[in-house]
């Protein structure tokens, strides 16, 4: 919960951040701030580096995971996006996993199927109020759908390939490879405007201190712990909790389909994370 509760704040931080930064010029200085407050940790508690292949396997998915989903977020926001088309597409998240996980041999059970399915409905409920065509194109369903994409591919990967290592030195190796993917489309399409406001200053220490090195460490926690597809599923609460903090921070409304989806949403959640079929 303290998960959903974190990762449900970056959607506030992209708010506050948009008027004052580009946003993938935004991400190279949270990867960079990431990396030295990683690297400091890692030096301060003597951690140790992953070698050899374990390098690679940890970068390829930090790229999905960072460079890839938040990258392909906050483009298609800037460009335009709906925010809550953005939630809705990225929210496939669980249910394409658990597809993707049973291609490879791992099974859920049926309730978990069905909790999987119930939480999506209940994040269409949430998100609902905030649906409309206008600014969906081409590029910014692509950059949603290639974010939605990213993120399954780096979790499962991650999942698979190099689910234990040192949260503070691995990291590094993910952010390190996230900024050499994105540097080239900043340098591309982007200027590097960073207006250092103080709403600029206070989302980019949040980012980085909490989102990344609380919620992120914690994705991963959960991650070694569980199977992808059912970790994956708290996800569904996060819109809910966006939407009750957007109430307490910029005063939006919070209409009665929002309510029953945030219910609908719990209930999927604790019918996908119940014991029961064969972990993937």
């Amino acid at each position: 919960m303290l998960f959903v509760l974190i990762w449900a704040t970056g959607f506030v931080v992209a708010k506050y951040a948009a008027p004052h930064a580009e946003p993938l010029s935004f991400l190279l200085v949270r990867y960079a701030g990431v990396i030295v407050l990683m690297v400091v940790l890692a030096l301060v508690a003597r951690a140790r580096w992953p070698r050899g292949r374990a390098v690679l396997h940890i970068a390829v998915a930090g790229v999905g995971i960072h460079a890839g989903y938040l990258g392909g977020v906050w483009a298609a926001v800037a460009a335009g996006m709906p925010a809550g088309v953005a939630a809705l597409v990225v929210n496939l998240q669980p249910v394409l996993t658990a597809a993707v996980a049973g291609l490879t041999g791992a099974r859920l059970g049926r309730l978990q199927v069905a909790g999987l399915v119930l939480g999506f409905l209940g994040v269409v409920l949430v998100v609902s109020s905030n649906l409309t065509t206008a600014g969906i194109t081409a590029t910014t369903l692509g950059l949603t759908t290639l974010a939605l994409l990213a993120i399954t591919a780096g979790t499962l990967y991650q999942k698979r390939y190099c689910p234990e290592f040192d949260l503070r030195t691995g990291q590094v190796v993910q952010f390190v490879a996230s900024i050499l993917v994105t540097l080239p489309f900043v340098l591309a399409f982007e200027s590097f405007r960073l207006d250092w406001t103080p709403e600029l200053v206070g989302a980019l220490l949040w980012s980085v201190l909490v989102l990344t090195g609380g919620g992120v460490s914690l994705l991963y926690l959960m991650l070694r712990r569980g199977a992808a597809a059912q970790v994956t599923s708290y996800f569904y609460l996060v819109p809910g909790i966006t939407a009750l903090i957007a109430l307490v921070a910029f005063g939006e409304t919070l209409g009665p389909f929002a309510v029953a989806g945030m219910v609908v949403a719990v209930l999927g959640v604790a019918l996908a994370t119940r014991p029961g079929g064969r972990r993937g």
